[in-house]
């Protein structure tokens, strides 16, 4: 990567160039990157600390975490020249380029992630972007505002397998997308902590297969009784407030799509790994779910007197037609994204509407209807007084 060329154009919008709000370097001056945690509540994400490590051209100077312990075993982890307790400090002192927000505690993220952005940093950012669309909103509209591109680790949709399965989709390999089904983890986190936690990743795969969802009807019980506003609670993560220990929840989408999504610890051993299921017109496929995501496709004798068998196979690179696109990565892809001027695959906005999904949920829950996107109302409904 060119250094100068991406300082010059890293702040470029479709519209036109604009220049980092932070003092631009010189061009023999290394893209400096910080990294902001906080170990006393947990570990730095998926790796999220590391993303800078063994990257041409970019320099990580300085790491923030307000536990101490954590703050030194970190330092020396990524060799970080300056470690700070203080974010904020950090932010002013370091005027750094590209900010690791790693935390999972999504009840920093907006604070933490409006304070980046007004250092003039782009943000990638640990799932889930925020507590509620309210949170998510704000944080996108700043980095609109100021020509800063956020990224957000829902990871998945750029893992080479998913990017083969959605191009063999794109070339008919199942015929048309009818239906969606998503099981959550369905573990002890079973219901809203569930949905919220891996759910965001699960809603992020729908609307990558089948667009922007139009509306949502859920039901979300709590040992069998709907959900009021009583029901709340905040889990190990902080994701915002969840409620709920069994989840069922139908999208449309557009076409007459369909999806579901289903948290409930009693199927955990029915539906076995947590994931997707994409039914079309002529055949389906399971994405199972993890780090590293696994794509089956359904093989079948159809339907007879005895019967019909079923097996499921990992997804043939030969039955695809068209080569996908040379695949940067989530980092790689967000570093081309601030370089040419235009949106990450892993955006802000994509990770604003896995948020928007969830919240959609609980208001039809607790308004026993069916809502339309986008929502009205923005505030969490288990937040409000």
């Amino acid at each position: 990567m060119n250094r100068r060329t991406f300082l010059v154009t890293s702040g470029m919008a479709l519209a036109g160039a604009h220049r980092f709000q932070a003092a631009e370097p010189a061009s023999e001056t290394p893209i400096r990157a910080v990294v902001i945690g906080h170990t006393g509540r947990g570990d730095y994400g998926h790796g999220l600390d590391l993303i800078f490590s063994g990257r041409p051209g970019i320099t990580l100077v300085g790491v923030a975490d307000p536990d101490p312990i954590g703050r030194e075993k970190a330092a020396a982890r990524l060799r970080a020249p300056q470690a700070y307790a203080d974010y904020r400090e950090m932010l002013e002192k370091e005027r750094p380029h590209l900010v690791s927000v790693a935390m999972r505690h999504a009840d920093q993220h907006a604070e933490i992630g409006m304070a980046c952005l007004g250092a003039g940093a782009h943000l990638y950012l640990e799932k889930p972007i925020a507590r509620d669309a309210a949170e998510a909103d704000g944080l996108v509209a700043e980095a609109a505002s100021r020509h800063r591109r956020i990224a957000v680790a829902h990871t998945m949709r750029m893992m080479p397998q998913i990017v083969r399965l959605r191009q063999a989709v794109s070339d008919g390999l199942i015929g048309e997308l009818r239906e969606l089904r998503a099981w959550g983890k369905q573990d002890h986190r079973a219901g809203g902590e569930d949905m919220m936690v891996l759910g965001s990743h699960l809603f992020d795969l729908m609307r990558l297969f089948a667009g922007d969802p139009v509306s949502v009807s859920a039901q979300v019980l709590d040992k069998g009784r709907n959900i009021t506003r009583s029901s709340r609670r905040q889990v190990k993560d902080n994701v915002g407030w969840v409620a709920g220990d069994q989840v069922a929840a139908e999208f449309e989408f557009r076409g007459g799509i369909r999806g579901s999504f289903i948290s409930d610890s009693r199927l955990r051993e029915a539906v076995g790994h947590w994931g997707v299921l994409l039914t079309g017109s002529r055949g389906a496929a399971r994405i199972l779910c993890d780090l590293a995501p696994n794509v089956l496709v359904q093989a079948t004798t159809g339907w007879s007197k005895a019967g019909r068998v079923d097996t499921w196979k990992p997804l043939d690179p030969s039955l695809i037609a068209s080569a996908p696109e040379h695949n940067l990565g989530p980092v790689g892809d967000w570093l081309e994204a601030i370089r040419v001027g235009r949106e990450p695959e892993c955006s802000g906005r994509n990770a604003a509407w896995a948020v928007e999904m969830v919240m959609g949920v609980y208001a039809s829950a607790m308004g026993d209807l069916r809502l339309r996107f986008p929502l009205t109302n923005r505030a969490h409904t288990l937040g409000e007084a």
